[in-house]
């Protein structure tokens, strides 16, 4: 299991809260951060993430950790009839409530905020569930992904996107160097939390990736389970699905 690297040190909150806290705070700038820190390549990833659901054409998708709802409101383009942007963070989901009402996506894209380790969801509810830059913010990371299996329908695709380490060289290096040094001090530079973006950097660097995160995968029970580098490497979509019984 990962290492567990949490927000704010000594802290006598729990990861969960500490997450909650933490997003809340820097909520008003995340997007404008994302698009500095990822250089806007992140929004190429979420493209990638986007072409894979839609070629299973659902009906009902999840985007858990969905913060300001920038995958969901990318989904929208799939048809779905319903999707739910699942967070722990009230902050980042006042964001992006406003940003579906301004694009006239409050029919099909509700915005939930609820535990993903604990989902008010039936089971085998969603055809399609995604995660972007979330799953490493899991208190527990296989309860996490145990209560999306339960969740997801038979045959259902699930799509991990998240920050990974290269490891060839000299992009291994240069990574290391951009997120131990670079990262933070941008986020500092624009945010009013100054723990947020160095604890973005440690845990992204601690979190399992390629075949150990696909052996969780496995782990937990999904079937199918494939991880496709992306950027040499700094970031990996994963897919998944769920045996029909």
């Amino acid at each position: 299991m990962p290492k567990e690297i949490t927000p704010y040190k000594n802290s006598t909150l729990s990861k969960k809260e500490q997450v909650a806290k933490m997003f809340d705070t820097i909520s008003g700038n995340y997007d404008s951060l994302n698009r500095v820190i990822s250089f806007g390549i992140d929004v190429k990833w979420r493209k990638k993430v986007l072409q894979l659901v839609a070629k299973t054409n659902p009906e009902n998708i999840l985007d858990i950790a969905t913060g300001t709802g920038d995958l969901a409101i990318l989904l929208a383009q799939t048809k779905a009839k319903k999707i739910i942007g699942l967070d722990i963070s009230a902050g980042m989901l006042e964001i992006g409530e406003k940003k579906i009402e301004a694009r006239h996506l409050s029919q099909t894209i509700e915005m939930v905020l609820a535990d993903s380790e604990n989902m008010p969801f039936e089971d085998n509810f969603f055809d399609a569930i995604t995660v972007a830059f979330g799953v490493r913010n899991f208190e527990h990371l296989e309860k996490g992904l145990s209560e999306i299996l339960r969740v997801l329908k038979p045959n259902g695709i699930f799509v991990i996107l998240e920050t990974s380490v290269p490891d060839k060289t000299p992009y291994k290096q240069g990574y290391n160097f951009y997120s131990k040094n670079i990262l933070p001090m941008i986020g500092k530079l624009f945010s009013k939390d100054d723990v947020a973006y160095g604890y973005l950097s440690e845990s992204a660097a601690s979190f399992p990736y390629g075949e150990a995160l696909n052996n969780i995968l496995r782990k937990t029970g999904f079937i199918n389970v494939e991880a496709l580098p992306q950027t040499f490497g700094v970031a990996t979509i994963y897919t998944a699905s769920k045996k029909q019984y």
